[in-house]
C-alpha cells in the first residue's frame, strides 16, 4: 500500500470516528437546545443508569406514543380520513347509486358540512364501505397502495414521508436504551399496521389503536380473518388507558401526545408517583407544518395543554424546539 493511500485510509477511519462520536453525544440531532431536549435526555439517561434512584428495569420501560400529530401530520384532516374519502371516490364508478345517496353523494361533491350532518351513521356507512367486507390482508394491501400514491394536499409528498424527523429520533434514542415502543392511537390498528414498522421500526404487535369487529372464517378453503362493518372498540381518549392495559399489560413510564385524546393516556402514566415522562407536541409552526391548538377540526388541544403545566409535562414547541420538521425529500 502506498503513503498516500495509508494517509486516506487513515483520515477517513478518523473522520468515521468523529462522526460517531458526534451522534453518540447528540442522540437527538433534529431539536434545538433547550429544556424539551433536555428533559427527554435527563429522563432516558436517569431512568436506565443503574444505581440511579430513578432507575428503571429494562422490562417495564414502555413508551407509548399517539400516531395523528404526534408522529405525522393530521392536518388538515387525519391520513386515514383521506384514505376513506379517496376510497370512496375510486369506488364510486361501481356504485351509481351513490350521486344520490348520503354520505357518499356529499365525499363525491365535496361538501363537508353535509359529510358531518350524516354523523354516526353516515360513519358507519363510509366505513363499511373503505374498510370492510375484506380480509385483514386485503385491506392492507389497499392502504400500501393507497400510500404509495396518495399526495398531501399542500405539501404534494406522500403522506407516510410527512412523518417528524425529531420523533424518529426520539423512537430510536428510546429503543437504544431499553425502552419498548409502542404506537397508541385513535387511528385504526390495521390501517396503522400497513406502515408503521417501515416507517417508524415499531412492528404490528406494538401497535394498539381502534378496531372494527373481526371473524374467522374459511375463504376458498382457506383460514381468514373478514373485517365487518362493526366498531369494536375505539382507542381514544379515555379509551386509550384500556387499550395499554388490555393489550400491553403494563403501565407506561413515558407517554408522548399532542391533542387532548391523549389526555388520559398522559394522566394514566404520568400521575404514578414515580419519574415519569408526558410529553405534548403543541403544533405551532404555520410555515413549516401547521399552528394550531383550541378549536381545530382534528387535534383539538386545550384540557391537555392546561392539564400539563399542572402534571409538569413536556411541552414541545414545534417552531421553537425543532431544527427541522420532515426528512429530506427522497430524489
Amino acid at each position: 500500500m502506498s503513503r498516500r493511500l495509508y494517509r486516506f485510509g487513515l483520515l477517513t477511519l478518523f473522520v468515521a470516528w468523529i462522526s460517531a462520536a458526534v451522534a453518540q453525544t447528540d442522540p437527538l440531532p433534529s431539536w434545538n437546545d433547550g429544556p424539551a431536549k433536555q428533559a427527554i435526555i435527563a429522563f432516558v439517561t436517569d431512568t436506565t443508569r443503574a444505581g440511579s434512584p430513578d432507575f428503571i428495569p429494562e422490562p417495564e420501560r414502555i413508551a407509548t406514543f399517539d400516531n395523528d400529530g404526534t408522529l405525522w401530520i393530521e392536518q388538515p384532516a387525519y391520513v386515514q380520513l383521506a384514505f376513506a374519502l379517496d376510497r370512496i371516490k375510486a369506488l364510486a364508478p361501481q356504485h351509481p347509486e351513490w350521486k344520490d345517496e348520503q354520505p357518499f353523494k356529499a365525499v363525491l361533491e365535496g361538501d363537508m358540512a353535509a359529510l358531518a350532518a350524516s354523523g354516526e351513521h353516515g360513519a358507519v356507512a363510509i366505513l363499511a364501505a373503505t374498510h370492510a367486507g375484506m380480509t385483514n390482508e386485503e385491506f392492507r394491501k389497499i392502504v400500501k397502495e393507497w400510500l404509495a400514491a396518495a399526495k398531501h394536499p399542500r405539501f404534494d409528498r406522500r403522506y407516510d414521508e410527512l412523518v417528524y424527523q425529531p420523533m424518529l429520533e426520539v423512537l430510536a434514542f428510546m429503543r437504544a436504551n431499553g425502552f419498548k415502543t409502542f404506537i397508541v392511537s385513535g387511528g385504526g390498528a390495521e390501517f396503522m399496521r400497513a406502515f408503521a414498522e417501515e416507517r417508524y421500526g415499531i412492528p404490528p404487535e406494538q401497535i394498539v389503536g381502534s378496531r372494527i369487529v373481526t371473524k374467522f372464517e374459511r375463504r376458498n378453503g382457506q383460514p381468514s380473518l373478514f373485517r365487518l362493518p362493526r366498531v369494536d372498540f375505539v382507542d381514544d381518549g379515555p379509551g386509550k388507558p384500556v387499550g395499554i392495559e388490555q393489550q400491553i399489560g403494563r403501565r407506561p413510564v413515558a407517554a408522548f401526545g399532542n391533542s387532548d385524546g391523549d389526555l388520559e393516556m398522559l394522566q394514566w402514566t404520568t400521575e404514578t408517583g414515580n419519574r415519569r415522562l408526558g410529553v405534548i407536541v403543541h403544533h405551532t409552526d404555520g410555515d413549516r407544518e401547521y399552528a394550531y391548538d383550541r378549536g381545530p377540526i382534528f387535534g383539538g388541544l386545550d384540557k391537555a395543554l392546561e392539564a400539563a403545566a399542572l402534571d409538569r409535562w413536556i411541552v414541545v414547541d414545534m417552531k421553537r424546539d425543532w431544527k427541522t420538521v420532515f426528512p429530506p425529500e427522497k430524489r
